[in-house]
C-alpha cells in the first residue's frame, strides 16, 4: 500500500529570532531562513498566532461551531504554552498547512543542512492520526 499520509514541517526558533519572524519577518538576521524557504515555496506561521486567529475566528463566528475553541483560548492564555508557541512556526508549501513527504523530506533536509543558530529544533509531523495526539473532546 502506498503511503497517504501528508507532512508537515515545523521549527522552533531562538527567542531573538521569533521576535523577529513575528514583527519584522524581512529581517537581515533571518535572511537565511527566508532564502530557504523562497526557494520551496514555504512560509512561516507562528503556531501562537494560528491560535489566536483561530480563537478570535471562533468568538466572531460562534464558539459552538469550534470544537477546538475552549481549549486553544486556554492553551493561550497559560503563560508557560503561550511562551512555548511564540517560539514554534508551522510550515506551510505553496499555501498548504501538509503536504507530500518528498517535499516535507526536502524541506526538513535544507533546514537542518543550513545549520542556523535561529533554528532551535526541526519536526516532521505526518497526518498518521496514530503519531498525533487526537483533539480533546467537548
Amino acid at each position: 500500500m502506498t503511503d497517504s499520509w501528508q507532512y508537515q514541517v515545523r521549527i522552533r526558533l531562538a527567542p531573538e529570532h521569533a521576535a523577529l519572524a513575528r514583527h519584522d519577518p524581512a529581517h537581515e538576521k533571518l535572511a537565511p531562513i527566508n532564502a530557504l524557504l523562497i526557494r520551496h515555496d514555504a512560509q512561516m506561521k507562528c503556531q501562537y498566532d494560528a491560535f489566536a486567529d483561530y480563537v478570535a475566528q471562533a468568538e466572531r463566528d460562534g464558539v459552538e461551531h469550534y470544537p477546538l475553541y475552549r481549549w486553544t483560548r486556554e492553551t493561550i492564555e497559560n503563560p508557560a504554552k503561550k511562551a512555548k508557541y511564540l517560539e514554534a512556526f508551522t510550515l506551510y508549501v505553496n499555501g498548504d498547512e501538509v503536504y507530500d513527504k518528498a517535499l516535507a523530506d526536502a524541506l526538513e533536509a535544507d533546514l537542518r543542512a543550513l545549520a542556523s543558530e535561529a533554528i532551535l529544533d526541526i519536526r516532521k509531523y505526518d497526518t498518521n492520526p496514530a503519531h498525533n495526539p487526537q483533539p480533546p473532546s467537548g
